[in-house]
């Protein structure tokens, strides 16, 4: 019984060392039948590339070579040698506005800067001066001397007729890397951000969803059809990167404000020719318990007091009693000074808006001609 025992412990025994042999030789054993080659592959044939693929291949080889790298830098003395020497200040985009080789810019991508650099897309290098500036747009203007191979501006297109949804495509230099191009849609019209520089917010900014990171700024934003939209110029991210919410000066407001700019070195913005303050103004509207743009002071001369306007006046008491105070412009409701500045920056200096405003307890509707502000 213990011989038949031993003999089948024996016999299993055996049976798990062949398998284990044979287990580890399995590899080598399937290698013997496998082919033989030098690893090599075939390419496989793609075909062709995709309609929407096509046309953004297109539209970027159309729209590179109007868009520029720009880098700023800085005049710095020494404090104790009173050597000056220049220091690099930072770097951005923008493209090309004109064949008089005007280049179109973010204001933040040369604050600050005594000296700035246009880089084409060819390569040259050209030294810029410096045209004009709208802090309260954010754009500024540089001129470069192009003698032969003028680059192509810019196709300008519309901002009236954005939807949210429409594609947009931004060109720019984000964090150096040079005409690089990102993809997104509409995503929100007519946001307003504040800008701490100007001390003021930046009205009607397109939303986009489009990459926009630092060195982005000052660059074309494109609708499908390869036009100018809009200057990308701001990203909201708690991180400094890119968080899918970036923001464009529209095309309507650059169309407005670049001519001014390279006609007279600034933008005089449509103005009623009221004196106004938007701390006093917020105060009043709680003492009065009225929302709107109270109004301070109409000096003499001024459209407003050619329109009939009444400023604040002196109480006998000591106090004050409330003169006219505009709740509306075109029909558009104003509840501060800002709005009102953002109401009146979608007109031109001579046009005629219809301001409605609270007199007492009374309704008033004045046409009062815009007249050139500060």
């Amino acid at each position: 019984m213990q011989d038949r025992f031993t003999r089948n412990v024996l016999w299993l025994t055996t049976c798990v060392g062949l398998l284990m042999v044979l287990w580890r030789g399995l590899p080598l054993i399937e290698s013997q039948f496998q082919p033989t080659g030098s690893g090599g592959r075939t390419v496989t044939a793609r075909g062709d590339l995709a309609a929407d693929e096509n046309s953004t291949i297109e539209l970027f080889e159309k729209a590179r070579d109007s868009v520029v790298f720009i880098s700023t830098s800085q005049l710095v003395r020494d404090a104790w040698t009173r050597n000056v020497s220049e220091v690099p200040r930072g770097s951005g985009s923008g493209f090309i506005w004109d064949d008089a080789g005007h280049v179109v810019t973010n204001y933040h991508v040369i604050r600050g800067a005594s000296q700035a650099t246009v880089r084409l897309s060819d390569g040259r290098d050209y030294q810029a001066a410096l045209v004009g500036t709208s802090p309260a747009h954010d754009i500024a203007v540089l001129r470069i001397g192009v003698g032969f191979k003028r680059p192509p501006p810019v196709p300008v297109g519309t901002s009236a007729d954005l939807k949210v949804g429409q594609k947009v495509f931004a060109i720019g230099n984000p964090f150096g890397l040079d005409w690089t191009l990102t993809t997104g849609i509409v995503s929100a019209l007519d946001r307003s951000l504040p800008d701490e520089a100007a001390g003021q917010n930046i009205e009607h900014l397109i939303q986009t969803d489009a990459a926009i990171n630092p060195g982005n700024s000052g660059g074309p934003l494109l609708d499908s059809a390869g036009r100018l939209i809009g200057i990308n110029t701001a990203i909201y991210s708690p991180s400094g990167a890119s968080a899918g919410i970036g923001f464009s000066v529209p095309v309507d407001t650059v169309i407005r404000v670049v001519p001014q700019l390279i006609g007279q070195g600034r933008y005089l913005r449509p103005a009623l020719g009221i004196v106004v303050d938007e701390q006093l103004n917020l105060r009043l509207s709680q003492a009065f318990g009225t929302r709107g743009v109270y109004v301070l002071r109409v000096p003499k001369g001024s459209a407003a007091e050619q329109a009939g306007l009444q400023p604040l006046q002196q109480a006998e008491g000591g106090g004050v009693i409330a003169g006219d105070i505009i709740v509306s412009i075109n029909g558009k409701p104003v509840e501060s000074v800002a709005q009102l500045a953002a109401r009146l920056d979608d007109f031109r200096i001579g046009d005629v808006v219809n301001v409605e405003l609270r007199r007492g307890k009374a309704r008033e509707l004045l046409q009062v001609p815009l007249q050139p502000g500060s």
